[in-house]
């Protein structure tokens, strides 16, 4: 069970997220309302990459989240594959009324198999779930897409926080269990910030609520 530890900073595990896609699908919405409960119509593509932070306590033991959201355009990715580095989970994000970038699901798959760790945790994720009546990909099409990368597969909507916080609890369960935590070590992480004129922190700075579907 993964429960808030906002009130006290201190971790004795550090876990790397990286959230990729391509540009629009709703990664910075995503990560905007798991960190701060927030969401922004207005939200622009991400130049760079932009990291959030959270506090939690596994089974008793405090971690530390990081959090990076990716830039998703094409001519960004030579930038986004230094991001993998250190990275103990991935988020795939398509969105379910976009069936092109459900399309290029499998060349973002194929980046992070050969960028990121043989370890890494992967979850392909369908977001903007509350857009039905928009829907161009079926939710069994992300079943099996999932099914073929041998991950786990969720559907979401950013708007409505359906199941954002239950990706987070799924993927770092299973990073728990993968890896039993990394020592807080945080050269990699100095050095990604160096290299990034762009990151842009979202600490969280009160408890999540847990909201019901829609």
């Amino acid at each position: 069970m993964v429960e808030n530890d906002e009130e006290n900073n201190n971790y004795e595990l550090l876990y790397k997220i990286i959230i990729i896609g391509d540009t629009g699908v709703g990664k910075s919405n995503i990560l905007s309302r798991y960190i701060k409960n927030e969401f922004h119509d207005d939200s622009k593509a991400t130049v760079g990459v932009e990291l959030g932070t959270k506090y939690l306590k596994i089974k008793g033991t405090g971690a530390k989240l990081q959090i990076w959201d990716t830039a998703g355009q094409e001519r960004y990715r030579s930038i986004t594959s230094s991001y993998y580095k250190g990275s103990h989970g991935c988020f795939i994000v398509y969105d379910i009324t976009n069936e092109r970038s459900f399309d290029n699901v499998d060349k973002w798959f194929e980046q992070a198999q050969k960028e990121a760790s043989k370890q890494v945790t992967i979850i392909l994720v369908g977001n903007k779930c509350d857009l039905e009546e928009d829907r161009q990909v079926t939710r069994e099409q992300g079943e099996e897409k999932a099914k073929s990368f041998n991950c786990h597969f969720f559907e979401t909507s950013a708007l409505s926080k359906l199941r954002i916080d239950d990706i987070f609890i799924e993927i770092v369960n299973n990073i728990y269990e993968k890896t039993g935590g990394v020592k807080n070590e945080e050269d990699d992480e100095l050095e990604i910030i160096k290299d990034n004129n762009k990151a842009v922190s979202l600490n969280a700075e009160e408890p999540q609520q847990k909201q019901g579907c829609c």
